[in-house]
C-alpha cells in the first residue's frame, strides 16, 4: 500500500497493514456526527412509541397493527446498531473482527426481516380490499402471529448460512487492519440479491397495483352510491373507507421503503458484480439512507393515523401508567 504524505491511519502503529482515513473537514465530521446521532435517537425513540402503543392498548390489537408492531420493532433496532454505522463513518472500524462480524449479522437480518414484514403487509391489504367478506376469517391475529414469528425465523436462519464464513472466522475478508466488510461467493451474493430485493420487490408491486386498482373502483362504486343510502350501506361505506385509508396509508410506508431500499441494493449489485466505482462517501450515503427510512415510518404513521396521535399523547403525559389505561379509546 503506498501512503501519501498527509494520509492518516486508522491504526498508525501497524503502518502498511493498516487503512488509511477518507479525508474530510473538521466541520463535515462533525456536522455528519451531529446528523446520524439525531437520526439514531429520533428512530429509537420514536419506533419504541409504537411498540408501546400497540403492545398495551387492547385496541390497536389487529392483525394488521401486529405487522406494523413486527416493523417497529426492525425499526428501533436499525436506531440502535445505527451507532455502529456512525463509528465507521470515519473509514475505520475500532471495535474488532468479532464486533465487525455481530454487527454485519444483525443487520442483515433486520434488513431481512423488514423486506418479510414488508411483504406480509401487501399480503393483509391485498386481502383485506380484494377479498374483504373473508378477509376476518382468512386473516387472524394468530396467523399473522405465527407468520411473523416465522418471517423473523427464517430471516436468522437465511442470514446464519448465507454468513456462516464471516461468523465462523470473523475477518477473513479484510484487507486492511480498520476495515468492516462482508464477502462472499458470487453465487451466494446473486441468491441472496433475489430472495432478499428483487423477488420481495416483485410481489410487492405486483400485490399493491391491484390493491390500488380495486381500491379505485371501489372508491368509485361509493362516490355513486353516496348519494342514497340506508343507514346499513353507509355503515358499509364507513367500514370500506377504513380499509381504503389503511391501504393508502400503508402503500404510503411501502413506497418510502423501496424508495430508501433501491440505491442499497443498487451499491450491493455493484459490489457483486465486482465494481469499484462506488467511494466510500456514497457508500456511507446509501446505507444511511436505507437506515433514514426506519426513523420515517413513525412520521408516516404520525401524519395518518390519528390513533398514533393519541397514543403519544397518552404516553408523553404518563396516562399510561394509570389502572387500566390499556383498556382506553384511542380509535
Amino acid at each position: 500500500m503506498t501512503l501519501e504524505e498527509d494520509d492518516e491511519l486508522c491504526f498508525p502503529q501497524l503502518f502498511n497493514s493498516s487503512c488509511t482515513k477518507p479525508k474530510r473537514s473538521e466541520l463535515e465530521a462533525v456536522l455528519t456526527y451531529i446528523t446520524l446521532s439525531s437520526i439514531s435517537l429520533l428512530t429509537t425513540t420514536l419506533n419504541m412509541f409504537v411498540i408501546i402503543s400497540i403492545s398495551h392498548f387492547k385496541q390497536l390489537h389487529t392483525p394488521t397493527n401486529f405487522l406494523l408492531l413486527s416493523l417497529a420493532v426492525s425499526d428501533f433496532f436499525v436506531g440502535l446498531i445505527m451507532f455502529f454505522q456512525i463509528v465507521l463513518i470515519d473509514g475505520c472500524w475500532f471495535l474488532g473482527d468479532a464486533t465487525c462480524s455481530a454487527y454485519q449479522y444483525v443487520a442483515y437480518v433486520i434488513t431481512s426481516a423488514s423486506v418479510g414484514t414488508m411483504v406480509l403487509i401487501c399480503v393483509d391489504r391485498y386481502v383485506a380490499i380484494c377479498d374483504p367478506l373473508r378477509y376476518s376469517v382468512k386473516v387472524t391475529q394468530g396467523r399473522v402471529q405465527a407468520c411473523v414469528c416465522l418471517c423473523w425465523t427464517s430471516a436468522v436462519a437465511y442470514q446464519s448460512v448465507l454468513l456462516r464464513d464471516n461468523l465462523d472466522q470473523p475477518g477473513r475478508f479484510i484487507s486492511c487492519a480498520g476495515e468492516c466488510v462482508n464477502a462472499g461467493n458470487y453465487i451466494a451474493g446473486l441468491a441472496d440479491l433475489f430472495f432478499s430485493f428483487v423477488g420481495p420487490v416483485a410481489v410487492t408491486v405486483v400485490l399493491y397495483m391491484r390493491v390500488f386498482a380495486v381500491a379505485a373502483s371501489q372508491a368509485r362504486a361509493m362516490r355513486s352510491q353516496a348519494a342514497a343510502v340506508s343507514l346499513q350501506g353507509s355503515v358499509t361505506v364507513t367500514v370500506k373507507r377504513s380499509e381504503l385509508k389503511a391501504a393508502v396509508t400503508l402503500g404510503v410506508v411501502v413506497a418510502v421503503f423501496l424508495v430508501c431500499l433501491c440505491p442499497y441494493f443498487i451499491y450491493i449489485v455493484i459490489l457483486t458484480a465486482g465494481g469499484t466505482l462506488v467511494n466510500a462517501s456514497s457508500a456511507a450515503f446509501v446505507i444511511c439512507l436505507f437506515y433514514f427510512n426506519s426513523c420515517l415510518n413513525p412520521l408516516i404513521y404520525a401524519f395518518f393515523y390519528r390513533w398514533f396521535r393519541k397514543c403519544l399523547k397518552v404516553i408523553v403525559t404518563l396516562q399510561i401508567l394509570q389502572p387500566d389505561s390499556s383498556e382506553a379509546n384511542v380509535l
